[in-house]
Protein backbone atom coordinates (compact mmCIF):
# COMPACT_ATOMS: atom_id res chain seq x y z
CA UNK A 1 0.00 0.00 0.00
CA UNK A 2 2.79 2.48 0.85
CA UNK A 3 4.82 1.72 -2.43
CA UNK A 4 1.85 2.25 -4.45
CA UNK A 5 0.87 5.72 -2.26
CA UNK A 6 4.49 7.05 -3.21
CA UNK A 7 4.49 6.20 -7.28
CA UNK A 8 0.77 8.08 -7.00
CA UNK A 9 2.85 10.73 -5.54
CA UNK A 10 5.28 10.99 -7.61
CA UNK A 11 2.59 10.70 -10.78
CA UNK A 12 0.73 13.94 -8.75
CA UNK A 13 3.76 15.82 -8.72
CA UNK A 14 5.02 15.15 -12.36
CA UNK A 15 1.94 15.99 -13.71
CA UNK A 16 1.52 19.18 -11.50
CA UNK A 17 2.05 21.77 -14.32
CA UNK A 18 4.73 24.77 -13.30
CA UNK A 19 2.61 27.46 -12.18
CA UNK A 20 3.17 30.72 -14.23
CA UNK A 21 3.79 32.89 -10.40
CA UNK A 22 7.11 30.64 -9.37
CA UNK A 23 9.79 33.05 -7.75
CA UNK A 24 13.36 32.99 -7.35
CA UNK A 25 14.18 34.72 -4.86
CA UNK A 26 17.53 36.73 -4.07
CA UNK A 27 19.74 39.67 -2.26
CA UNK A 28 18.84 43.14 -3.69
CA UNK A 29 20.84 43.44 -6.93
CA UNK A 30 22.04 47.03 -7.24
CA UNK A 31 23.38 48.03 -3.89
CA UNK A 32 23.76 44.19 -1.54
CA UNK A 33 24.29 41.32 -3.49
CA UNK A 34 27.36 39.79 -3.43
CA UNK A 35 29.36 38.16 -6.54
CA UNK A 36 29.75 33.99 -5.17
CA UNK A 37 25.09 34.70 -4.82
CA UNK A 38 24.71 36.55 -7.96
CA UNK A 39 26.76 33.78 -10.15
CA UNK A 40 24.57 30.95 -7.92
CA UNK A 41 21.22 33.06 -8.86
CA UNK A 42 22.43 33.37 -12.24
CA UNK A 43 23.25 30.02 -12.74
CA UNK A 44 19.62 28.84 -11.52
CA UNK A 45 18.22 31.24 -13.72
CA UNK A 46 20.01 30.11 -16.63
CA UNK A 47 19.17 26.44 -15.98
CA UNK A 48 15.25 27.11 -15.42
CA UNK A 49 15.28 29.00 -18.97
CA UNK A 50 17.54 25.99 -20.47
CA UNK A 51 14.36 23.74 -19.10
CA UNK A 52 11.76 26.16 -20.27
CA UNK A 53 10.45 27.23 -16.81
CA UNK A 54 9.26 30.75 -16.24
CA UNK A 55 10.30 32.21 -13.18
CA UNK A 56 9.84 35.63 -11.76
CA UNK A 57 12.93 37.43 -10.00
CA UNK A 58 12.57 38.93 -6.61
CA UNK A 59 14.86 40.62 -4.76
CA UNK A 60 14.73 40.61 -1.07
CA UNK A 61 16.97 42.50 1.29
CA UNK A 62 16.66 39.51 4.29
CA UNK A 63 16.60 36.77 1.18
CA UNK A 64 19.48 34.93 2.76
CA UNK A 65 17.43 34.57 6.09
CA UNK A 66 14.21 33.86 3.89
CA UNK A 67 15.66 30.80 2.76
CA UNK A 68 15.40 27.18 4.40
CA UNK A 69 19.19 26.66 3.80
CA UNK A 70 20.48 30.44 4.61
CA UNK A 71 21.91 30.36 1.34
CA UNK A 72 20.46 31.74 -2.00
CA UNK A 73 19.06 31.59 -4.29
CA UNK A 74 15.72 29.94 -3.10
CA UNK A 75 12.48 29.21 -5.23
CA UNK A 76 8.33 28.95 -3.99
CA UNK A 77 6.55 27.02 -6.69
CA UNK A 78 3.95 26.18 -5.44
CA UNK A 79 3.11 25.23 -1.62
CA UNK A 80 7.58 24.11 -1.92
CA UNK A 81 10.45 25.98 -1.22
CA UNK A 82 14.03 25.27 -2.60
CA UNK A 83 17.30 26.58 -2.15
CA UNK A 84 20.52 25.72 -4.33
CA UNK A 85 20.74 24.52 -7.58
CA UNK A 86 21.63 20.99 -7.15
CA UNK A 87 18.00 20.39 -4.82
CA UNK A 88 16.77 22.69 -7.48
CA UNK A 89 17.86 20.58 -10.29
CA UNK A 90 16.10 17.53 -8.29
CA UNK A 91 13.14 19.37 -8.30
CA UNK A 92 12.71 20.07 -11.29
CA UNK A 93 13.78 16.37 -12.83
CA UNK A 94 10.67 14.99 -10.30
CA UNK A 95 8.59 17.39 -12.18
CA UNK A 96 9.37 15.89 -15.25
CA UNK A 97 11.94 18.39 -16.31
CA UNK A 98 15.44 17.47 -17.11
CA UNK A 99 18.42 18.76 -19.12
CA UNK A 100 20.47 15.49 -18.74
CA UNK A 101 17.92 12.44 -19.38
CA UNK A 102 19.82 12.51 -22.66
CA UNK A 103 23.20 11.44 -21.06
CA UNK A 104 24.93 8.39 -20.44
CA UNK A 105 26.28 6.66 -16.67
CA UNK A 106 29.80 7.53 -17.80
CA UNK A 107 29.02 11.17 -19.18
CA UNK A 108 26.37 11.95 -15.98
CA UNK A 109 29.48 11.21 -13.59
CA UNK A 110 31.81 12.88 -15.69
CA UNK A 111 29.34 16.32 -15.78
CA UNK A 112 28.82 15.94 -12.02
CA UNK A 113 32.92 16.22 -11.78
CA UNK A 114 32.93 19.29 -13.29
CA UNK A 115 29.88 20.77 -11.41
CA UNK A 116 32.20 19.49 -8.23
CA UNK A 117 35.01 21.29 -9.81
CA UNK A 118 33.16 24.68 -10.44
CA UNK A 119 32.25 24.76 -6.83
CA UNK A 120 35.18 23.58 -5.19
CA UNK A 121 37.30 26.01 -7.54
CA UNK A 122 35.40 28.66 -8.52
CA UNK A 123 32.63 29.41 -5.58
CA UNK A 124 35.56 28.93 -3.32
CA UNK A 125 37.57 31.31 -4.74
CA UNK A 126 34.94 33.99 -4.97
CA UNK A 127 34.15 33.55 -1.60
CA UNK A 128 37.95 33.73 -0.63
CA UNK A 129 37.98 36.92 -2.79
CA UNK A 130 34.82 38.68 -0.93
CA UNK A 131 35.97 37.85 2.50
CA UNK A 132 39.33 36.91 2.84
CA UNK A 133 41.06 39.86 0.70
CA UNK A 134 40.93 42.88 3.09
CA UNK A 135 40.89 45.29 0.42
CA UNK A 136 37.91 43.81 -1.21
CA UNK A 137 36.68 43.06 1.75
CA UNK A 138 36.72 46.25 3.47
CA UNK A 139 36.03 48.57 0.36
CA UNK A 140 33.04 45.92 -1.23
CA UNK A 141 31.99 43.39 0.72
CA UNK A 142 31.30 44.64 3.98
CA UNK A 143 29.39 47.71 2.84
CA UNK A 144 27.43 45.96 0.35
CA UNK A 145 26.40 43.14 2.57
CA UNK A 146 25.60 45.38 5.72
CA UNK A 147 23.81 47.89 3.27
CA UNK A 148 20.48 47.12 4.29
CA UNK A 149 20.47 47.36 7.98
CA UNK A 150 21.40 50.20 10.26
CA UNK A 151 24.38 50.44 12.65
CA UNK A 152 25.31 48.57 15.07
CA UNK A 153 23.32 45.47 13.23
CA UNK A 154 25.14 46.21 9.98
CA UNK A 155 28.78 45.57 11.48
CA UNK A 156 27.65 43.09 13.77
CA UNK A 157 26.27 41.15 10.21
CA UNK A 158 28.75 41.45 8.15
CA UNK A 159 31.39 40.36 10.92
CA UNK A 160 29.51 37.16 11.73
CA UNK A 161 29.77 36.36 8.02
CA UNK A 162 33.37 36.72 7.69
CA UNK A 163 34.03 34.78 10.54
CA UNK A 164 32.13 31.93 9.29
CA UNK A 165 33.53 31.85 5.58
CA UNK A 166 36.63 32.38 6.93
CA UNK A 167 36.17 29.19 9.22
CA UNK A 168 34.80 27.68 6.20
CA UNK A 169 38.52 28.76 4.32
CA UNK A 170 40.38 26.98 7.27
CA UNK A 171 38.31 24.51 6.91
CA UNK A 172 39.32 23.10 3.50
CA UNK A 173 42.78 24.41 3.96
CA UNK A 174 42.55 27.47 2.27
CA UNK A 175 42.79 29.89 4.60
CA UNK A 176 46.92 30.14 4.39
CA UNK A 177 46.30 30.93 0.50
CA UNK A 178 47.28 34.06 -1.38
CA UNK A 179 45.45 35.90 -3.24
CA UNK A 180 48.27 34.94 -6.10
CA UNK A 181 47.59 31.46 -5.68
CA UNK A 182 43.64 31.60 -5.78
CA UNK A 183 44.01 33.24 -9.12
CA UNK A 184 46.05 30.12 -10.45
CA UNK A 185 43.53 27.56 -8.76
CA UNK A 186 40.70 30.10 -11.29
CA UNK A 187 43.54 29.79 -14.12
CA UNK A 188 43.31 25.98 -13.91
CA UNK A 189 39.83 25.62 -13.13
CA UNK A 190 39.17 27.77 -16.24
CA UNK A 191 41.79 25.69 -18.49
CA UNK A 192 39.86 22.18 -17.64
CA UNK A 193 36.13 23.79 -18.21
CA UNK A 194 38.39 25.16 -21.66
CA UNK A 195 39.91 21.41 -23.03
CA UNK A 196 36.73 20.12 -21.67
CA UNK A 197 34.32 22.40 -23.97
CA UNK A 198 36.66 22.20 -27.26
CA UNK A 199 34.46 23.55 -29.90
CA UNK A 200 31.80 22.19 -29.03
CA UNK A 201 28.43 24.93 -28.39
CA UNK A 202 28.17 22.99 -24.90
CA UNK A 203 30.02 21.20 -22.61
CA UNK A 204 28.28 17.70 -23.97
CA UNK A 205 27.75 19.44 -27.53
CA UNK A 206 24.23 20.56 -28.92
CA UNK A 207 21.99 20.51 -25.84
CA UNK A 208 23.16 22.15 -22.47
CA UNK A 209 22.07 20.67 -19.55
CA UNK A 210 22.91 21.71 -15.60
CA UNK A 211 26.99 22.29 -15.90
CA UNK A 212 26.81 24.68 -18.85
CA UNK A 213 24.13 26.61 -16.78
CA UNK A 214 26.45 26.30 -13.59
CA UNK A 215 29.48 27.25 -15.64
CA UNK A 216 27.51 30.32 -16.92
CA UNK A 217 26.40 31.95 -14.43
CA UNK A 218 29.68 32.00 -12.47
CA UNK A 219 31.91 32.78 -15.15
CA UNK A 220 29.13 35.79 -16.53
CA UNK A 221 29.00 37.21 -13.25
CA UNK A 222 32.77 37.13 -12.93
CA UNK A 223 33.26 38.78 -16.09
CA UNK A 224 30.77 41.42 -15.48
CA UNK A 225 31.16 42.15 -11.54
CA UNK A 226 33.48 45.02 -10.88
CA UNK A 227 36.09 44.57 -8.17
CA UNK A 228 39.15 46.26 -6.81
CA UNK A 229 41.32 44.18 -9.81
CA UNK A 230 40.96 43.00 -13.15
CA UNK A 231 42.80 39.86 -12.44
CA UNK A 232 40.10 37.35 -11.77
CA UNK A 233 38.17 38.25 -15.31
CA UNK A 234 41.63 38.10 -16.59
CA UNK A 235 41.28 34.56 -16.21
CA UNK A 236 38.46 33.45 -18.26
CA UNK A 237 39.01 35.56 -20.91
CA UNK A 238 42.35 33.94 -21.92
CA UNK A 239 40.29 31.09 -22.92
CA UNK A 240 38.35 32.51 -26.10
CA UNK A 241 35.70 29.32 -26.07
CA UNK A 242 34.69 30.44 -23.10
CA UNK A 243 33.49 33.53 -24.04
CA UNK A 244 31.91 32.63 -26.66
CA UNK A 245 30.03 29.91 -24.72
CA UNK A 246 29.00 33.07 -22.23
CA UNK A 247 28.08 34.83 -24.98
CA UNK A 248 26.19 31.97 -26.77
CA UNK A 249 24.00 31.31 -23.31
CA UNK A 250 23.58 34.99 -23.06
CA UNK A 251 21.89 35.26 -26.71
CA UNK A 252 19.81 32.36 -26.55
CA UNK A 253 18.65 32.16 -23.17
CA UNK A 254 18.03 35.67 -21.66
CA UNK A 255 18.37 37.99 -24.90
CA UNK A 256 16.21 36.18 -27.36
CA UNK A 257 13.52 34.58 -24.95
CA UNK A 258 13.50 37.92 -23.51
CA UNK A 259 12.65 39.36 -26.74
CA UNK A 260 9.69 36.59 -26.78
CA UNK A 261 8.49 36.99 -23.99
CA UNK A 262 8.94 33.94 -22.88
CA UNK A 263 10.33 34.32 -19.21
CA UNK A 264 10.16 37.39 -17.05
CA UNK A 265 12.26 39.47 -16.02
CA UNK A 266 15.61 38.70 -17.08
CA UNK A 267 18.73 39.59 -14.53
CA UNK A 268 20.26 40.66 -17.33
CA UNK A 269 18.77 42.31 -19.45
CA UNK A 270 18.62 45.64 -17.05
CA UNK A 271 22.39 44.70 -15.79
CA UNK A 272 25.78 44.14 -17.69
CA UNK A 273 26.25 42.31 -21.19
CA UNK A 274 29.62 40.72 -23.19
CA UNK A 275 27.37 41.84 -26.20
Amino acid sequence: DSLLGEVLVVELNTAEPWPENATLYQPLREDQILLSDCASSLAVQAYLRMCGLPVRVCCRANAEYMSPSGKVPFIHVGNQVVSELGPIVQFTKAKGHSLSDGLDDVQRAEMKAYMELVNNMLLTAELYIQWCDDTTSSEITRPRYSSPYSWPLNHILAYQKQWEVRRKMNAIGWAGKTLEQVYEDVSQCCQALSQRLGTQPYFFNKQPTELDALVFGHLFTILTTRLTSDELSEKIKSYSNLLSFCRRIEQTYFEEQDRDGQSGTSQLSKGPSLI
